[in-house]
């Protein structure tokens, strides 16, 4: 069974350094485990017995089209009103325990590797129904109409249940996807992608879309921008457009992260789009 990576959360010992893996630059962001404490939980109203860690929000003149949060969610905890932007689309994807995810009436219990996306406007509810908590990645994207475009239907979906798509030439390095990649009424992806020990991306990506990557599990050195960083599970980065990007899957297992990326929309003309 897979495990997925969760946060760090508590606090170090007085005694531990300071000296961490942490980085923000003008074209990424390596957020570390480590850094994954109790102190920079946020309460979100509209919820109950839930915290959670924001680890990607727009910010100009950086990435600009998403926000990331990881959510836990104790015991009979759980919102009936999630979402307060009626634009907002989302993805869940659960990390650990099991959640009950309502959308337009129709209700799942999702548990680790369990996915679900809503579209905007959706009438849509989460609670933990279990004992243990419930751990959840949540993506938020304000949904980009487009002419003869409907909104996207929900899709629940298991990770487990889904065949890895191999990229070209290799089977070293695939991508399972949730929703059909060219179905353009989505604008955005939210995909697992997996390397085998030594695979890696033989080239530096450098494209428009912008990226949130949460490493699942493994470990890699990353290149971002011109550095190359090592990173693992519970890590996160965060790159903005046209960020050169590599990696080499550095451990003796899989090296596997949740990938976000905006897609199928013309860029935005002018000043702030």
């Amino acid at each position: 069974m897979t495990r997925y990576a969760l946060p760090a959360a508590g606090l170090p010992d007085q005694r531990a350094v300071m000296t961490d893996r942490a980085i923000f630059t003008d074209a990424y962001a390596v957020i570390p485990r480590g850094v994954m404490r109790d102190i920079v939980t946020s309460f979100l109203p509209g919820w109950t017995g839930t915290r959670a860690w924001i680890i990607a929000r727009p910010l100009s003149g950086f990435a600009e089209t998403f926000a990331q949060y990881i959510v836990e969610v104790s015991a009979s905890g759980g919102s009936d009103t999630p979402e307060p932007d009626s634009r907002a689309q989302a993805v869940l994807f659960v990390v650990g325990g099991t959640l009950t995810v309502t959308v337009d009436g129709a209700t799942e219990a999702l548990a680790a590797g369990g996915f679900a996306y809503i579209p905007c406007g959706a009438d849509w509810s989460v609670r933990n129904d279990a004992a243990e908590p419930a751990t959840f990645h949540w993506v938020r994207k304000r949904w980009e109409p487009a002419p003869g475009l409907d909104r996207p239907d929900p899709v629940f979906a298991d990770e487990a249940r889904i065949d890895p798509t191999p990229m070209p030439g290799t089977d070293a390095w695939t991508t399972t996807r949730f929703v059909d990649p060219a179905d353009l009424r989505h604008d955005m992806h939210v995909t697992v992608v997996t390397f085998r020990p030594g695979g890696n991306i033989p080239f530096a990506e450098t494209h428009v879309m912008e990226h949130g990557l949460y490493v699942l599990e493994g470990k890699a050195v990353y290149r971002l921008n011109g550095d190359w960083v090592e990173v693992e599970a519970g890590d996160f980065m965060w790159l903005r457009a046209f960020c050169p990007q590599a990696c080499v899957a550095a451990g003796p297992g899989p090296f596997r992260y949740l990938l976000y990326k905006d897609v199928n929309r013309h860029p935005k003309l002018g000043v702030g789009g």
